[in-house]
């Protein structure tokens, strides 16, 4: 977690993002790349010569007022941690994804409203497309944690095994950086029935395949995987969510449905999400 990029609109939200990034950023002695992106106006006109000398004194007066707000959180929340920040011009969502790129990035960190719903996290719908596409982490954060109080982490879990090796061997890093315990947890739903037997000793051999240490492992009843994931972590404290998306529908289809888009509605500690491989 050396390189951290950070989204930012300037919200309430983004600047939670951004204080628990330079966090991250200071326990990994990392870096931090502060990034807003201003989607253009379409300007049909744009050949006159009255219309692109406008275009270039709006785009000069964006870029000084997001450096301006950019010079203000550095001052108050930078710390000593090491800082970029960059004014981009673009469509945000591929922006975003070609600048993890570029700058080989190892994890996104970006503020959430939560109530309204994943396509309300940050930068509007925009940022579904950020996670469906992100090919490193992301953690969505709604209000301000220190790193440092990060001990109890759930892992909702299919037990899939031959598909999560690259998401366990994430979770195990994640779990490993905040020194905190790792809870593996299958929701069991009245659709998705097993007995708790065998779900645990499934449950125990998938910890001992991937070779976790400080873990625990639960069965959960619930009508619903969601309630069932916001439930058992309100019962065991958690300090984080971990879970795996199917990049092809992002955080709307962690396990089923909309389960992932339910989770960051209904609870303010961190949302850690990694995309499957497909």
């Amino acid at each position: 977690m050396k390189k951290i990029l950070v989204p930012c609109d300037f919200s309430e939200q983004a600047v939670n993002a951004f204080r628990f990034a330079v966090d991250v950023a200071d326990q990994a002695k990392g870096e931090v790349h502060l990034v807003h992106v201003i989607e253009l106006p379409v300007m049909h006109d744009s050949v006159l010569m009255p219309v692109m000398s406008f275009e270039e004194a709006l785009l000069k007066e964006l870029r000084e007022k997001a450096e301006k707000e950019f010079k203000k959180l550095k001052d108050k929340y930078g710390g000593k941690a090491s800082v970029t920040s960059l004014v981009i011009f673009g469509a945000t969502s591929r922006m975003i994804t070609d600048y993890i790129t570029d700058n080989a990035i190892e994890l996104v960190v970006m503020g959430t409203k939560g109530a309204s719903g994943v396509k309300e996290v940050l930068i509007g719908s925009n940022a579904e497309k950020v996670v469906r596409r992100s090919p490193v982490p992301v953690i969505a954060i709604k209000k301000y944690v220190k790193a440092s109080s990060i001990k109890n982490i759930v892992f909702p879990n299919t037990l899939d095994t031959e598909k999560q090796e690259d998401l366990v061997m994430k979770v195990k890093a994640l779990q490993n950086f905040f020194k905190a315990q790792i809870h593996i947890v299958w929701i069991n739903t009245p659709t998705n029935f097993t007995p708790d037997r065998i779900t645990f000793e499934r449950l125990n051999a998938f910890a001992k395949r991937f070779m976790f240490k400080d873990f625990t492992v639960s069965v959960y009843n619930d009508p619903f995987e969601e309630s069932g994931i916001i439930n058992y972590a309100n019962s065991v404290k958690a300090d984080m969510i971990a879970m795996g998306t199917h990049g092809r529908k992002g955080l709307a289809h962690i396990l089923s449905g909309s389960v992932a888009e339910d989770v960051v509605n209904h609870v303010d500690c961190p949302i850690w999400t990694y995309a499957l491989k497909k």
